[in-house]
């Protein structure tokens, strides 16, 4: 691994010069000029291009949720690493997987630049660390069964790079997704996911037109991985993880969509399921017991369609 180089002024403007995202917007030249309703649809009308260019890489994003699920099914993790506000989503999609799928803590993870303390404050200079996106991902025991995704909107983040090159050179499947064609994780990355949605209303402010990118691709490798790995009955959250009201309540709703009962009895078949939706929707959809609903869940790897099927 090469040690960290300080980039001149001189370079990283050329480099700067070459992103798309950091190009000048020609339709939002005059935003500081407009009232507040004409700002905020300069906005919306640049975020409205955003679904589209990520519907240009659904071919790449089909390609590492497949590799996504044959690496979880064997033994291994999902694993986001970036800086900013690419790191912050890729945080924000990890812990939304256990409550939302009940999956451990550890099965999709995220990691970022600066550590804790950057998920709410800037840590000066921890993108530029090459060498630390390295040791990052060797604290958290990166293995070859691990999918490590990189984010990072101008695809040039040192601190991501070296994490995904020490990933490859253990034989990891890798992703990268930016906003940036030809970049430089385009390249180091198994898998480039680029969704160009070019120039930022505010230029170089990724946050926006970029991050909300960056979060769609996210949302669609998390949430079709677990569709694929068996965790959704129908468009139904099977697998929610009950730890609130809010979703003790969503719980019921969802046995009472899945098998059209009214509220005490779902209520009464998750008491018996010991709080577990799939198994409850399986107990009244086959009239089955608690026990005989999980064994048949288990012989169908945990696919609730299946396992009502074969009934």
């Amino acid at each position: 691994m090469q040690p960290n180089k300080t980039t001149s002024s001189t370079d990283l403007l050329a480099q700067l010069n070459q992103i798309a995202s950091e190009g000048r917007n020609p339709d939002t030249m005059d935003i500081d000029l407009l009232p507040t309703e004409a700002v905020l649809r300069k906005i919306n009308q640049e975020d409205a291009k955003v679904a589209a260019a990520v519907a240009l890489v659904i071919p790449q994003i089909a390609r590492a949720v497949d590799t996504i699920v044959e690496k979880l099914q064997a033994g291994g993790r999902l694993i986001y690493i970036g800086a900013g506000t690419s790191g912050r989503l890729g945080i924000l999609d990890a812990v939304e997987c256990r409550p939302t799928f009940s999956v451990s803590d550890s099965l999709v993870c995220g990691v970022i630049a600066g550590g804790e303390k950057a998920i709410q404050h800037a840590v000066e200079g921890a993108e530029d660390n090459k060498v630390q996106g390295v040791e990052d991902v060797k604290a958290i025991q990166l293995g070859d069964k691990d999918v490590l995704v990189g984010l990072s909107a101008s695809g040039r983040t040192p601190y991501v790079a070296g994490a995904l090159e020490y990933a490859n050179s253990l034989g990891c499947e890798t992703v990268s997704i930016t906003c940036s064609p030809g970049s430089l994780l385009m390249d180091v990355a198994n898998n480039g996911i680029c969704p160009i949605v070019g120039p930022e209303c505010l230029t170089g402010s990724t946050r926006m037109k970029s991050g909300t990118a960056q979060k769609l691709v996210l949302n669609m490798l998390s949430t079709a991985s677990m569709i694929r790995l068996g965790k959704t009955y129908q468009n139904l959250m099977v697998d929610v993880n009950a730890t609130n009201q809010k979703l003790q309540a969503r719980a019921i709703h969802i046995v009472m969509q899945a098998t059209d009962c009214d509220k005490a009895t779902a209520t009464q078949a998750l008491l018996a399921s010991g709080n577990r939706a799939k198994v409850a929707i399986l107990m009244l959809l086959t009239d089955t017991n608690a026990e005989d609903a999980e064994a048949a869940l288990h012989d169908h790897n945990g696919f609730l369609r299946r396992a009502v099927q074969r009934q």
